[in-house]
């Protein structure tokens, strides 16, 4: 038996190659959408994949004025935060918060999923996301990501 074949080979920072990947967020589904993209941003998809390095892709997500939520998320969900001072609860619902900028809902969707580190805060800047059809990654030829 081979023992040397046995060891476990963990990605190093500068062995890592990302690519861009651009997802289509028309009709899709906002949490199915997001666990994709957080995979993706995370590395969770490679075999090479390491918790401690940030090893994952960068996702251009366009079209986000276009996705769906499911039931009555649309009149109902809320975010709630809290500033820190008495009587400091803020609540904004969904549709005010879409009505404002689409892409914060995806922004909040992905924070969400990622590790609450230092780590999660370098992989988070991996996203990027656009309203509209157009971006401006042209020339870091990104392809199409299929389902």
């Amino acid at each position: 038996m081979d023992f040397l074949s046995l060891k476990t080979i963990s990605a190093k920072k500068s062995s890592v190659v990302q690519s861009w990947i651009v997802i289509d967020a028309t009709n899709q589904i906002l949490g199915r959408l997001s666990t994709k993209i957080a995979c993706i941003i995370m590395g969770k998809h490679k075999p090479f994949f390491s918790p401690n390095i940030n090893c994952g892709d960068h996702v251009i997500v366009i079209n986000s004025n276009k996705i769906k939520l499911t039931g009555k998320k649309w009149n109902d969900k809320k975010y709630i935060h809290y500033t820190g001072y008495p009587g400091g609860k803020k609540i904004v619902f969904f549709k005010n918060l879409f009505n404002k900028d689409s892409r914060s809902i995806i922004y909040k969707s992905v924070k969400g999923m990622l590790p609450k580190n230092r780590l999660g805060r370098l992989i988070f800047k991996n996203l990027h996301v656009y309203p509209k059809s157009e971006h401006k990654h042209q020339a870091q030829k990104p392809f199409l990501f299929k389902k």
